[in-house]
């Protein structure tokens, strides 16, 4: 009888120690040791389920993978044009936030293609999963395969027999290897869970999508290394009780990352915008200090959307600094250059960012968007409605050049926008460009300050 091998694994990150530790020396997670029971014997079973012999890389045809297309323009622009065959895509996202969703409607459009179409259901039985078909108009096509099933050998079975070329996993964290004593979502369970889908996805070109569960820091639950196995990830961000979605691609191995699609969560499913920029302007007010838009970009699409700040005189010993959708170290650093460079007296005042309609920004080309609109609240003076502001603002308090100028600019003058605040290092590039609305050019923070902040 063969010897069972007792481990404890870290449910964070993966980390294995042959005693149980209260806190993980990989991760500094408290509790996060479970006890496993390995058989090493069972784990060669993977190497046997599918053989791939080496070819010369001279005998590879070279012709562009035809992409599949999913029906959903905004997901196709996030997964670099279409489904590539034979990948694997994970899908996080918060609870409620519209993973099973955007699979099941994935899953109609491409029956359409008579394409077969696995979607393995291992939370839900397949009569709950027809009434939300029929919520969202899916007629459920002749080559459309519905499962409740969480046994992964099973699964196995299902795709060899039905031969599907898209298969849903929702989700990762209740399928379970058999050969593994380990309870489903645990470490060793959703690696080689995972593992094994790869492989397949990989010799039989089946694509396979993965929905996976969030923790409460907004990452996906289990180890790392699930990231690393499969080819894109995509995360859907914003507030579950609002009307928007936005899907974002964090890694893809066959396209551009960080790339967005944005969704408006309806009765019917999710519906496509087309216009993001006006989407997130609609609601602006007029006439109010501390209302900035900026132009940012996300991958290859320019987005114009609205910084709000609020700065107030602080009623406690400690001046308190929170934002939304903002990085809270970039506004520390910000209101920093504001005190040293222009002598705003910050450092008793309350201090609010927060980017209108969910969105999370990272471009630092909104550095200039939010310092202008932290001076406007604490002047109390509101800048023009008709003004879009872009550019970098380094330590010395200059404005630094950002990329794709023509790009942000371009999408302000569809939305009627009539000034631009830019770095004059980006003017360079403009001379012999001609645009329906009037440029400003400035070097330092005063500059800008004095253009948008005037008298």
């Amino acid at each position: 009888m063969m010897k069972t091998k007792t481990i404890f694994t870290c449910q964070n990150c993966g980390y294995q120690s042959p005693k149980w530790l209260g806190r993980c020396p990989d991760c500094s997670q408290w509790n996060s040791f479970v006890e496993e029971f390995a058989k090493p014997e069972k784990t060669r079973q993977r190497e046997s389920l599918y053989r791939n012999e080496p070819v010369l890389l001279k005998d590879i045809g070279a012709a562009e993978t035809i992409r599949i297309k999913t029906g959903l323009k905004e997901l196709d622009r996030v997964l670099g044009g279409g489904i590539v065959p034979g990948s694997v895509i994970l899908i996080g996202g918060d609870p409620g936030i519209g993973k099973s969703t955007i699979s099941l409607q994935i899953s109609n459009e491409i029956t359409k293609l008579k394409y077969n179409v696995l979607y393995v259901s291992g939370e839900e039985s397949v009569q709950q999963t027809k009434l939300r078909a029929n919520r969202l108009g899916a007629k459920g096509e002749a080559n459309f395969y519905i499962v409740n099933q969480t046994d992964l050998s099973q699964i196995v079975n299902y795709l060899k027999k039905i031969k599907p070329k898209v298969v849903i996993i929702d989700s990762i964290q209740v399928i379970f290897e058999p050969s593994i004593s380990s309870s489903p979502g645990s470490v060793s369970q959703v690696r080689e869970c995972a593992g094994i889908l790869t492989q397949l996805a990989k010799t039989t070109d089946t694509s396979i999508f993965i929905i996976g569960h969030v923790t409460k820091e907004g990452t996906l639950a289990g180890p790392r290394v699930l990231e690393h196995i499969v080819d894109t990830v995509l995360y859907f961000e914003g507030d579950r009780f609002s009307n928007y979605r936005i899907l974002r691609a964090v890694k893809n191995r066959f396209g551009p990352t960080f790339e967005i699609g944005v969704f408006e969560m309806g009765s019917e499913g999710l519906k496509e915008v087309g216009n993001p920029s006006e989407i997130f302007l609609s609601e602006k007010p007029k006439d109010v200090s501390g209302s900035v838009v900026v132009s940012i970009l996300e991958g290859t699409r320019p987005l114009l959307v609205e910084i709000q700040a609020l700065v107030s005189h602080s009623s406690f010993g400690y001046a308190r600094r929170r934002t939304q959708g903002f990085d809270y170290n970039r506004l520390s650093l910000l209101v920093a250059v504001l005190e040293k460079r222009l002598g705003l007296h910050l450092e008793a005042e309350d201090i609010f960012v927060n980017i209108a309609g969910g969105i999370k920004i990272e471009d630092p080309a909104a550095d200039l968007g939010a310092v202008i609109a932290i001076a406007s609240s604490f002047k109390n003076k509101p800048l023009d409605s008709a003004t879009v502001v872009l550019g970098e603002v380094g330590l010395a308090g200059e404005i630094r050049s950002v990329s794709n100028v023509i790009l942000r600019i371009n999408e302000a003058e569809k939305l009627g926008f009539k000034q631009c605040i830019i770095p004059a290092g980006n003017m360079k590039g403009l001379q012999d460009k001609s645009f329906n609305m009037e440029l400003f050019a400035v070097a330092t923070l005063k500059e800008a300050l004095d253009i948008t902040l005037q008298e």
